[in-house]
């Protein structure tokens, strides 16, 4: 059995709903796509509806019995009947409480197993969005979808349907029992309810308004800690920042929090002092006019003691029941946002006759036309920052590219900075498709390949050499689990960082930090060679892969490079060309199109554009 407090608690969360919840027009079919989330634990939702009514009855019986108790016991003078209705009373709170421990592990079970399955359901959805997706998509509201909208959604199976049940359970067993025993002072106590509901209401959407500030406000606090507390972020305030100054904008924003949090507070409190004394007004009424009927033996003693513990249940109920479609259109409200990135398609799938890769892996572009996918076709607009969506439609990166890369090659990219280079290399493991033309690994277009061979022939070493917070072990076995300690130590070896390692206290299980923060950009940059190597793909990608190494590092990674190419088609991205002299093809790259092309000696004899970048950087 529930007691006052909860009545009071859900009561004001109502009424904190967003009111503009009462006018969202939801999807056609969301109400029967929700029921099946919940058919998995139908039986659960079963028993758990059953305590949840019979909860609402033990509520209400023993008022009943307190009337037999007084009337027919105290007054009667039936000793017996007293300790045996004593004793009911007793019975019914042990099974009330055993009731509400069954209700509470039916909730739990059905809630958690709800927000599991839409958890994983939409990790694994999103997981396999295309990098255009992440590009655009804002990380926080992402997350917020699998944390805030996914709690919100299992309330619809919880406690949305839990109040449901037991305030329309409770209302109907408490108006029927009141207006048996006196159908007058219940009609009496029905005229007062205007009094509770109409400042309720004011209440309520004032409550809201500061509820809704509040989210705001709190949003804004934690994306500045955000911000702030991550390595680039610390590095960024620490070398360019004013800590008096950061001090003070987190100050007020946690000051605008405070504040909300003390006005919400006062409202809440002068709501719940409102309703308090309204109840108090309706039970002297009871106790008035009650007291006058018992006095001319119209109303027994025992029957006006009914009402009024009656009474005391009947007004949260009532409440409750108005704000019920608006926690109704809350769960399903979050339920649909569920739903908004469930049903986002992949724009990169397999085909249903999709093939692996099998044969000499040569890379060939053919006449590649390639731009950047839009919002509208990439994400969705709830996930991006309102900016994006006045964007303009995106011009073509690449532009009519072809050229071809056998095993044992090394193709080299070079050209100035935003020339599409990088876009070439993201087409090969098929992070984008093409607009037209075709991109093929192994004689066959990438999208008739099966994705999960094509990646797993293709390796990467960006720029921005990526480890995940975990030990150098763990990031190195990420290209393959099943990799012995000799395994890895053996392409430590080849990446010049074993000694490193080998220093380390911890070695292989030292962990490197957020994204590798505790190493140097040369070190980070080696760990990723490492793992490439670790992975041993047929086709290797390098982009700009020993930019943050020195120049005696540089030349020993070039050798381990030069080993790990060997068979290998390769395709290298390099603004040191220093590094692709030996390239058996170097592509000019400018405007997303291939400018010139040929061997270093060919280039350099045509004095085109290789040569002013090479005789700029020599001068340099």
């Amino acid at each position: 059995m529930r007691g006052p407090g909860y009545a009071g608690s859900r009561v004001m969360g109502g009424l904190a709903a967003d009111p503009t919840i009462k006018n969202y027009t939801l999807s056609k079919g969301i109400v029967r796509r929700v029921l099946g989330y919940g058919a998995p634990f139908k039986g659960l939702i079963a028993v758990f509806l059953v305590t949840v009514v019979l909860g609402s009855a033990l509520g209400v019986a023993p008022a009943l019995l307190f009337q037999r108790i007084i009337d027919d016991g105290v007054l009667g003078g039936d000793v017996p009947l007293i300790v045996t209705l004593s004793l009911a009373v007793a019975g019914m709170a042990v099974l009330g409480a055993a009731l509400g421990v069954l209700e509470r592990w039916c909730s739990a079970r059905i809630g958690e197993g709800l927000i599991l399955h839409l958890r994983t359901q939409l990790f694994n959805h999103v997981q396999r969005m295309s990098v255009a997706f992440f590009s655009r998509s804002n990380t926080g509201k992402l997350v917020s979808r699998l944390q805030n909208d996914v709690a919100g959604a299992q309330q619809a199976f919880t406690s949305t349907l839990s109040s449901a049940v037991s305030n329309v359970s409770t209302l109907v067993l408490v108006v029927a029992s009141m207006l048996a025993l006196s159908w007058q002072l219940t009609l009496a106590a029905l005229v007062l309810l205007p009094l509770f509901m109409i400042p309720a209401r004011a209440v309520g959407t004032r409550l809201a308004g500061l509820t809704k500030d509040r989210l705001q406000q709190q949003a804004e606090m934690t994306a500045t800690m955000t911000e702030r507390f991550s390595v680039s972020g610390a590095l960024l305030v620490q070398l360019f920042g004013n800590l008096d100054t950061e001090d003070k904008r987190f100050a007020a924003q946690a000051g605008d929090v405070a504040d909300s949090g003390v006005k919400i507070a006062m409202t809440s409190r002068v709501f719940m002092t409102a309703m308090m004394l309204v109840a108090s007004l309706a039970t002297a009424m009871f106790y008035g006019f009650g007291g006058v009927a018992a006095a001319r033996e119209q109303l027994t003693l025992g029957t006006l003691t009914a009402l009024v513990a009656l009474l005391a249940r009947l007004y949260g109920p009532l409440m409750q029941v108005t704000n019920l479609r608006v926690d109704v259109m809350t769960a399903l409200v979050s339920f649909e946002r569920v739903f908004e990135v469930l049903d986002l398609p992949h724009p990169i799938t397999d085909r249903a006759d999709a093939v692996q890769v099998s044969g000499p892996v040569t890379v060939r572009f053919k006449d590649v036309w390639f731009t950047y996918p839009d919002s509208h076709s990439a994400s969705l607009a709830s996930l991006e920052p309102a900016a994006a969506q006045r964007e303009s439609a995106g011009q073509p990166v690449l532009r009519g590219v072809s050229f071809e890369a056998s095993p044992g090659q090394t193709v080299a990219l070079v050209g100035a900075s935003g020339g599409g280079k990088t876009s070439i290399t993201n087409l090969i493991a098929r992070l984008y498709d093409v607009d037209s033309g075709a991109v093929e690994v192994a004689g066959t277009d990438v999208r008739g390949l099966r994705l999960d061979s094509l990646r797993g022939s293709v390796g990467y070493v960006t720029q921005d050499a990526h480890l995940f917070h975990d030990t150098i072990g763990a990031n190195l076995r990420y290209a393959k689990p099943d990799a012995t300690d000799d395994e890895l130590w053996s392409v430590l070896k080849q990446a010049l960082v074993a000694d490193l390692v080998h220093r380390l206290p911890d070695g292989l299980e030292t962990v490197v930090g957020e994204r590798g923060y505790r190493l140097s950009g040369g070190e980070r940059q080696r760990f990723a060679i490492a793992r490439l190597l670790l992975k041993a793909p047929p086709v290797i990608v390098l982009d700009e892969a020993t930019a943050h190494l020195d120049s005696t590092s540089e030349h020993l990674v070039q050798e381990a490079l030069d080993v790990a190419r060997a068979g290998r088609t390769a395709i290298v991205i390099a603004h040191r060309l220093s590094t692709v002299r030996d390239a058996d093809q170097i592509l000019v790259v400018d405007g997303g199109r291939i400018v010139e092309r040929g061997t270093h000696d060919e280039l350099m004899a045509a004095g085109g554009r290789y040569s002013s970048l090479h005789s700029r950087q020599f001068m340099q």
